[in-house]
């Protein structure tokens, strides 16, 4: 026969009620001791011990159902109370099942919930609340934010087990797998989200304005005008930065300060810096246009970070080659205008300033490593043997840094190494230099001012003194710590920098034929035989090194094609497709030797085709997918390849697809088209 189940007191409420019984055992110890005294006391003790026993158990037996009785009656009244309370709570909250069924939901959660039919799925009425969004077995709660008849609400989900449920819950069963609820809690964050906003509006943000040709500018024009026209552009800026509430400071003859707010910046980047064209079309007779350069620090702690991130802002944009605004943030770095080319200037002050620095930096080491980008072409390779011969030249040891010899470089490289006029290390790979770096020795960085896309990022690292010559467009990730950083964008190629250098790095340098034909070649092949981005300074530096020697005939002989090449370039530009009636694109074959060279010598001939405005041809090559992208005057393919991960110039640009899915890389590039089109960026 089963015993019969009685209830009982337990925990802190049991010892409470049996303290009067367990003094009895004090109270025996003490009737102990008076017996050994007396024992006629003892035993008037024992009896009235026995009485306060009986009197004490009598007690507790009768109090305890009593108590019980009221536990019982408070427990129900409290389960009561504990309902309304979560019933009447201000709180929005519900309860639902797993594929978001609401059990439960109190009068807040219902009050906002104004369904005109009664809805049982929470995700009808919210979408984003789906079951997908709902906490998983190793997560204990999610928070996101929704917005539902235009309020603002903080909504937590939090998981609540209900292991075993189904073995004791007679009316409802639930899988074992899906033994759980979802608790549903929203809080009302409108305001504060409102407020949030207008703080944020209210943030201050400096900026800095620079002409960038204010000297040009005033020479073209006559001088009892230039007063008028700095007046002109002048009142064009103050009276653009004035209309978003602004304030502006004229720091120099052509340079600006100016504070607005950030409302005030989304006012101005929904028009896209219209200020960069207005100033352009200020015109009193002067022969060249004023062209801006903006630089703003945006979404910083400080005022004094913000105005920091400004200085950064507007050094790339001049470095970029100016007539555009730049807009640095913790998050990254924003770019506007930019569309057209700097016209490139006359005077070679800054290259003879750069040469001097230049010497001096390489007169304080023992040796210079020299390198180029990743896969070589005649521009890289040739920048590399005109900085060796100003190294040379300064009686300092000089390497150059090559991992993969192209088919374009070939000739001119195998007749450097075989030549007994040269080192036997004069050519090092990545591995080799990195042990002949040390304290003494300096890092020069020609055709790149991307880390990345060095032929040995180990070294900037690891070197102390780092010089950058270049001639693309500088973007956000550039090489850090650099001593001397000299990027001109405006330059046909970095061999062009460098021959105007070398006229400035040494007295009466002399420059084997060897090393002309290189420099030579690399402003050849970069200018398309002197058909692209040429200028005064470009022939100047041609008929220097045709001076030193150079081979005219012997290097347009050393870049002809053979046959398979050819071909393969005829296939390309025969498979292209046209895309939106202006833009070439076409795949180029993998199975040649140096296809990047290649992909670019026929998206040159793809421009060739009337009604082409640029030209993209994409290579597999390595593992990757190398993009060429071409232009003459009317698309900047240099901010299409940037939206892709590359760069380079308004007309020559190019990218890298870490894959080798050709379908996927033309479809992003054509995606990116279409943005920019619609954006009205090209």
């Amino acid at each position: 026969m089963k015993k019969k189940n009685r209830m009982r007191l337990k925990g802190q409420l049991r010892m409470y009620m049996s303290w009067p019984l367990i003094m009895t055992i004090l109270l025996a110890a003490v009737d102990v001791w008076v017996y050994v005294i007396d024992k006629r006391a003892g035993f008037i003790m024992t009896v009235f011990i026995l009485i306060y026993l009986g009197i004490a158990g009598g007690l507790y037996f009768y109090n305890r159902s009593l108590i019980l009785a009221d536990l019982i009656q408070f427990s129900a009244q409290y389960k009561g109370i504990e309902h309304t309370l979560l019933k009447e709570l201000a709180v929005p909250y519900a309860i639902t099942l797993e594929d978001g069924r609401i059990l439960w939901k109190n009068d807040a959660f219902a009050s906002i919930m104004d369904s005109p039919r009664k809805e049982k799925y929470l995700n009808r009425m919210i979408p984003e609340l789906h079951p997908g969004v709902f906490p998983k077995e190793d997560m204990e709660h999610v928070e996101l934010e929704v917005t539902y008849h235009d309020r603002d609400y903080q909504v937590e989900l939090r998981r609540v087990s209900l292991q075993g449920f189904s073995q004791k819950e007679e009316l409802l069963q639930i899988p074992e797998e899906e033994e759980y609820f979802v608790a549903v809690s929203m809080r009302d964050v409108t305001e504060l989200n409102a407020y949030i906003r207008e703080n944020e509006d209210q943030r201050m943000i400096a900026g800095l304005i620079y002409i960038d040709n204010y000297d040009e500018v005033m020479e073209s024009v006559e001088e009892v005008r230039q007063s008028l026209l700095v007046a002109l552009i002048d009142r064009k800026i103050n009276k653009y930065i004035g209309d978003v509430d602004g304030i502006v400071k004229k720091m120099e003859k052509d340079k600006y300060f100016v504070v607005i707010r950030k409302s005030s910046y989304r006012k101005i980047a929904e028009d896209k810096f219209s200020i960069l064209e207005e100033v352009k079309q200020v015109n009193i007779g002067n022969a060249r246009s004023a062209t801006l350069s903006i630089g703003l620090g945006l979404n910083t702690a400080t005022y004094a970070l913000s105005y920091q991130f400004a200085r950064v802002a507007i050094d790339l944009a001049l470095a970029r080659g100016g007539d555009q605004a730049v807009i640095k943030d913790c998050n990254g770095i924003t770019y506007f205008g930019g569309k057209k080319e700097q016209t490139a200037k006359n005077t070679r002050v800054k290259a003879r300033v750069k040469a001097e620095a230049l010497r001096e930096f390489i007169v304080t080491k023992d040796q210079v490593i020299v390198m180029g980008h990743k896969i070589a072409d005649p521009d890289s390779f040739g920048a590399c043997m005109g900085i060796y011969r100003a190294v040379v030249s300064l009686e300092k040891k000089a390497h150059i840094v090559i991992n993969t010899v192209t088919e374009s470089v070939r000739p001119l490289y195998d007749e450097i190494a075989e030549s007994p006029a040269y080192e036997d290390d004069i050519f090092l790979t990545s591995d080799q230099a990195l042990d002949y770096i040390t304290d003494s020795t300096m890092v020069i960085v020609v055709d790149t001012n991307k880390p990345q896309m060095t032929e040995c990022p180990e070294l900037l690292r690891r070197s102390r003194m780092i010089a950058v010559l270049d001639h693309h467009r500088q973007s956000s990730n550039v090489i850090e710590n650099a001593v001397l950083s000299y990027v001109e964008p405006y330059s046909s190629s970095s061999c062009e920098m460098v021959a105007e250098v070398l006229q400035y790095i040494a007295d009466d340098i002399k420059i084997p034929s060897v090393e002309a034909d290189c420099l030579y070649a690399g402003i050849m092949i970069d200018t398309r035989n002197f058909m692209n981005r040429t200028g005064v300074r470009t022939f100047e530096a041609a008929a220097f090194l045709r001076r030193c020697g150079a081979d005219i005939t012997r290097v347009r002989k050393m870049f002809r094609d053979d046959m398979a090449s050819y071909r393969a370039k005829a296939e390309a530009v025969r498979m292209a497709e046209v895309y939106r009636k202006e833009f070439a694109i076409a795949q180029c074959p993998s199975d040649i030797d140096s296809p990047t060279v290649l992909g670019a010598q026929a998206a040159n001939e793809l421009l060739d085709i009337s009604g082409i405005k640029a030209s993209f041809v994409l290579t597999v090559y390595d593992g990757k997918i190398y993009l060429s992208a071409r232009s003459i005057d009317e698309v900047n393919v240099q901010i299409i390849a940037e939206k892709l991960g590359g760069g380079g110039h308004i007309n020559s640009a190019g990218a890298q697809f870490d894959h080798t899915n050709m379908d996927e890389a033309i479809k992003a590039l054509k995606a990116t088209i279409d943005q920019m089109i619609e954006e009205g960026d090209i």
